[in-house]
């Protein structure tokens, strides 16, 4: 047996250094299984990311943006289907990309200037505490009263966020953000369609092309030892050589014809959707669902009288409750 005061030596006496980038490793990792590439489990970390981090110097250089997009849009793919009750992927990145273009529909912000931008809302309930108490149906009734001057079309020029905020590396890529491409990331591969959301991009609206057919590859699973090479793989070279030319592919005005672009679009929009979402019409008792919120507010109305509500009081001095929404914006010129 080996005695206490032995095992302190022999603690003592190790010089075994450990890397510090073995650090920078782990919370990278944390990162991709967290926040970035998370999943369903909420605690494992898929082994395909590993082989990123064994070229060390060179991790800023792949394209970690558009994989988060990528994962995004496979989130919202399968969550669109009918018997689906959970979604999984980079929440944050949908939740920060909501709130900066639906303000009305956000909690308040505590941290204006911060970057990232998602960090404006970074412990929101201490200041809003209100917000938590909404219901599904208030947000769906929202939805459907949206009117035209409520989105925040273009969202990132000076005059909505301090050009100070974001770092000017960013800005400077800017001009690929409009490329209308194939968003690969190892197996998934999702279609980046901003020809159906020029505004969003500073441009005029017309009628979107033809929805693209990404075949089998959309719906390619990574499962077992598929350790491939994915820009030489028969179901996605295709898509990554679109990727690699998307300067090409970069959104350009229209020329206006004779009828507005954005009438036109509308014309298109309306016999294709109809008119409205109607997301109301999808909530079941619809009287319940008011009840429960109403008796929500007022167990939450009680709670503010306690001690606790003297805290948000102080976080929310010279503000308003955030429950309805403002008065519309002033209307964007398409």
């Amino acid at each position: 047996m080996i005695d206490d005061d032995s095992k302190k030596s022999r603690m003592l006496t190790c010089n075994h250094a450990v890397p510090p980038d073995r650090y920078v490793r782990c919370h990278i990792m944390l990162l991709i299984g967290t926040i970035l590439f998370g999943d369903k489990s909420g605690a494992g970390v898929h082994w395909k990311f590993l082989p990123l981090l064994r070229d060390f110097v060179n991790i800023g250089q792949y394209s970690w943006g558009l994989a988060c997009l990528a994962h995004l849009y496979r989130a919202l793919c399968r969550a669109s289907r009918y018997n689906c009750k959970e979604i999984d992927g980079p929440l944050t990145l949908l939740l920060g990309w909501a709130w900066i273009r639906l303000p009305y529909l956000s909690p308040l912000s505590r941290e204006p200037r911060s970057f990232s931008l998602a960090n404006r809302w970074r412990n929101w309930e201490r200041g809003d505490r209100r917000y938590r108490y909404l219901k599904l149906a208030h947000f769906r009734k929202a939805f459907d009263e949206l009117q035209e001057g409520q989105f925040v079309w273009v969202a990132y020029v000076v005059d909505r966020v301090d050009p100070n905020i974001i770092p000017p590396e960013i800005y400077m890529q800017s001009v690929v953000w409009s490329a209308t491409v194939p968003l690969v990331s190892f197996e998934c591969i999702e279609w980046h369609a901003t020809d159906r959301v020029r505004r969003q991009f500073g441009f005029i609206q017309g009628v979107p092309n033809q929805e693209q057919n990404l075949d089998k590859a959309h719906g390619e699973v990574l499962t077992g030892p598929k350790n491939l090479n994915w820009a030489t793989a028969p179901s996605h070279s295709i898509w990554v050589m679109h990727w690699t030319n998307r300067y090409h592919y970069v959104l350009s005005e229209l020329s206006i014809p004779s009828q507005h672009p954005l009438d036109t679009y509308m014309n298109w929009y309306r016999s294709k959707f109809g008119n409205r979402l109607a997301l109301s019409n999808l909530v079941g008792e619809e009287d319940a669902s008011n009840e429960d919120m109403d008796a929500g507010n007022e167990d939450m109305d009680e709670q503010d009288t306690d001690e606790g509500s003297q805290d948000m009081d102080e976080d929310n001095e010279e503000q308003e409750p955030h429950i309805s929404p403002p008065n519309p914006l002033p209307q964007e010129q398409p």
